[in-house]
């Protein structure tokens, strides 16, 4: 390996010969001068990996010699070592990006402490993730082989993504693909886990379930609206629970996260059924029966949902919440800078939702743009599209005016999605949908071991178009593909993001409630 190139400056270089040595005798390349001007002149002859420079020398300063150096090169670590501990001269320093501060004397010790932070952090924190992972992969492994209450699921699915978040900033990559072939396992016993259980859930027949789609506005969101004050509930659609996690430090600088729970998604997890049933605070079945003007089926040419509003209204009504509220859909960045400007009028509103479509919008253009495509290549890479848009969104400016507001907010989704890999054959007649992670339609054809299927739609409180109709859902990474241009289509949409199927990340959701700080 390459020594470490130091370049020391000093006007007393002569008396820290001690630590030089001391340095040269770990394996350090030291350089040294006694100016800042000769630092600069260094500087461009050799490429340095750090730079430790006095602060007080005479003719160029430290200050000004490390503003010189952050303009030229401005990632090079410079660790600012000063005899001085006033305030002023140490907010200039931070001013300008110092890595570390030492006061003199400094010893040997603070000298490699302050080399190993700076320039092995990242390989020590990458080695130490790595073997806690392997540690941890044997307990997960276990807990994926036993049989799990949907507590303990959320709690493993929890774990997984903290590790996924872990782990990509390592360069193992070999420890990379262990995680997602394990997350691969853990979804098959996922899907096993959803076919055993979701109907006895639906059906109020199992002793413990989780909260789904059509309660979780009773069970989340009124308990909240008990309290005085406004409450903004921020529906994110299609946000899965890893992109939050990646979100929660930026909105952490304006907020406190008082509740950070996971719901399950209804079936199929797609926005048409999900969300409606989350503002209905009713299953599809059941919305269409009660209020058929407010529901929308899959062979009606009307938008499916047009109606989330009225739906919400109905469920406030049902559950005798006489309060002023107001519901916005943003399907646009002008309409989201607009709304920004509204929220003074909503503060009076006890309750004030606004949907907000980028994120589902981001893994139908992931399918259809190859720019998109190649931006969002994997998985981190997706997360990483999603923090980049939420730093420029209106999204963070609503989050921001109602933390200084002192507004309580909530961050939840209808469902999440999945990068689909393995393609599963099936048949249909031109009336079937075009969703690629469930199809609904009569005299469906495929393997009855690679789907879930569901012959009468009323066990699932789901609409039946045709007397004959049935519906059948992919599980874990799969997704549907016809026999016609079979290749062409698998080939397509492998490694795409869908929903509507049965998967950790589709039906594992955030329920976020934040109060301001």
């Amino acid at each position: 390996m390459d020594k470490i190139n130091i370049l020391w400056a000093d006007d007393e270089i002569d008396l820290l010969k001690p630590h030089i040595l001391f340095l040269r005798e770990k394996g350090y390349e030291v350089h040294t001068t006694n100016n800042g001007a000769e630092a600069l002149d260094i500087l461009k002859t050799k490429v340095f990996d750090i730079v430790f420079l006095d602060e007080q020398m005479p003719g160029l300063s430290g200050v000004e010699t490390l503003l010189r150096i952050k303009n030229r090169f401005p990632n090079l670590p410079v660790v600012m070592i000063t005899k001085s501990e006033e305030e002023s001269i140490m907010e200039d320093a931070i001013g300008s990006q110092i890595s570390d501060y030492l006061i003199k004397p400094v010893n040997p010790n603070q000298i490699l402490l302050s080399l190993k932070k700076n320039l092995e952090n990242k390989k020590l924190v990458s080695e130490k993730t790595t073997f806690q992972y392997q540690q941890e992969f044997r307990n997960i492994g276990m807990e994926i082989s036993n049989k799990m209450s949907y507590q303990e699921w959320v709690d493993v699915y929890k774990k997984l993504v903290f590790w996924e978040i872990q782990l990509q900033r390592s360069a193992d990559e070999s420890m990379n693909e262990i995680l997602r072939m394990q997350k691969d396992e853990a979804n098959q016993v996922f899907s096993r886990f959803i076919m055993r259980n979701y109907q006895d859930w639906l059906n109020g027949k199992a002793a413990e379930k989780p909260i789904l789609s059509h309660t979780v506005v009773k069970e989340k969101l009124f308990p909240l609206l008990d309290d005085k004050g406004s409450v903004f509930l921020l529906v994110v659609d299609n946000l899965r629970y890893d992109q939050w996690k990646v979100l929660q430090p930026i909105i952490e600088e304006y907020c406190r996260v008082d509740r950070d729970d996971i719901y399950f998604s209804i079936l199929p997890t797609t926005t048409q059924y999900a969300r409606n049933a989350f503002f209905a605070g009713l299953l599809p079945s059941e919305i269409g029966k009660k209020y058929p003007n407010l529901w929308v089926n899959e062979d009606e040419e009307e938008t499916k949902n047009n109606y989330e509003s009225d739906l919400l209204g109905e469920q406030l009504r049902r559950f005798g919440k006489d309060f002023k509220h107001s519901y916005a859909k943003v399907l646009n960045l002008n309409f989201g800078r607009k709304l920004v400007e509204t929220l003074p009028n909503l503060q009076g509103n006890k309750l004030n939702v606004i949907v907000y479509n980028f994120v589902d919008m981001l893994s139908h253009a992931r399918t259809e743009m190859e720019i998109i495509r190649e931006l969002a290549d994997n998985e981190p890479a997706y997360r990483s599209l999603t923090v980049s848009w939420f730093n420029h969104s209106p999204l963070l400016e609503i989050i921001r005016y109602l933390a200084e507001k002192k507004i309580r907010v909530c961050i939840t989704t209808d469902h999440g999605s999945i990068r689909v890999k393995d393609p599963v054959q099936i048949l249909g007649d031109k009336n079937t949908n075009t969703n690629l992670r469930y199809k609904t339609g009569k005299a469906l054809k495929y393997q009855k071991d690679e789907v879930f299927e569901v012959k009468n739609p009323q066990d699932l409180f789901l609409p039946r178009i045709n007397v004959s109709s049935s519906y059948v859902f992919c599980r874990s990474n799969d997704f549907f593909a016809y026999p016609n241009n079979y290749n062409y289509y698998a080939s397509y949409y492998r490694n795409t993001f869908q929903h509507g199927g049965i998967s950790m990340e589709e039906i594992m959701i955030p329920f976020i409630s934040l109060s301001p700080k």
